[in-house]
């Protein structure tokens, strides 16, 4: 692929974003490989954690504007291709049943930034950079940034973001609960690839459950909630991984799921 890389290493998959001279701007050639690699990772057997990331010092700089021909598509074209050519496949990334970490440097303007708000868990570096820039071209966000941001920050302040299309700081992101954690430069990856790690060693179903549980729960009743949980907890109690878990436990035995400490 031209414009993005992955690798499947010891249950951790780490996809970057590859255009570095252009921040990493999503352009058509990009959007093809995203549309054609995305679909595949569900079916990916040994996949445990995914990581996005970007090349170059940049997560990405959003939609590449030098090619983007303002006003050249017809509603019903441009509806199609949002529809099609992206928010087929992050839709596939929001429904990921592995944990998915974004780990940010440099920009996360526009598409780029809704594309870190997909994952479970953003890291930063001290130079992470967060903008909703689509007002700026008289646009409104997308790649499900209308879901997947007033979920985290609240419906106020998600219009405030996308109204005002400023600009975050790593500090200002964690603040709002966006960033989860702010590492150090050049280690952002790093820590990614830690707690990915740890992810690959825990119980993939009980991880699985969890995480679509968590992802429903703001649209769904206490009664449902707790039928998932009901449910869920069946299903996890059942799992070699569950009885090896309590035999290590009577044996004295550490737990084989050990969240890592952070970076020093």
């Amino acid at each position: 692929m031209e414009t993005i890389k992955f690798e499947l290493h010891e249950g951790v998959g780490t996809l970057t974003l590859n255009r570095p001279t252009r921040k990493n701007a999503i352009d058509a050639v990009m959007r093809e490989e995203l549309k054609a690699l995305v679909p595949t990772l569900p079916q990916m057997r040994d996949l445990r954690a995914l990581i996005l990331t970007g090349a170059g010092g940049s997560f990405s700089a959003g939609g590449d504007i030098s090619v983007m021909g303002a006003g050249t598509l017809a509603p019903e074209e441009g509806r199609h291709r949002m529809r099609h050519d992206y928010l087929s496949w992050i839709e596939t990334l929001l429904r990921l049943e592995v944990p998915v970490i974004s780990a940010v440097e440099g920009p996360a303007f526009g598409a780029g930034f809704s594309l870190a708000l997909t994952a479970d868990i953003v890291l930063s570096a001290p130079s992470g950079r967060f903008c909703m820039s689509f007002m700026r071209l008289g646009l409104v966000p997308d790649c499900a940034a209308f879901y997947t941001l007033p979920r985290i920050v609240g419906t106020q302040r998600a219009k405030e973001l996308a109204f005002s299309a400023r600009e975050l700081s790593a500090e200002q992101a964690r603040d709002l609960g966006i960033v989860l954690e702010i590492v150090p430069e050049g280690r952002v990856l790093e820590r990614a690839q830690q707690m990915a790690k740890c992810f690959a060693l825990a119980a993939p179903a009980a991880l699985a459950m969890t995480k679509r549980a968590l992802n429903v729960s703001m649209n769904s009743s206490l009664d449902a909630m707790m039928d998932i949980e009901a449910d869920a907890q069946a299903v996890a109690r059942t799992s070699q991984w569950h009885t090896d878990a309590v035999q290590r436990f009577l044996n004295k035995k550490p737990s084989a799921f050990q969240w890592p400490g952070s970076l020093d």
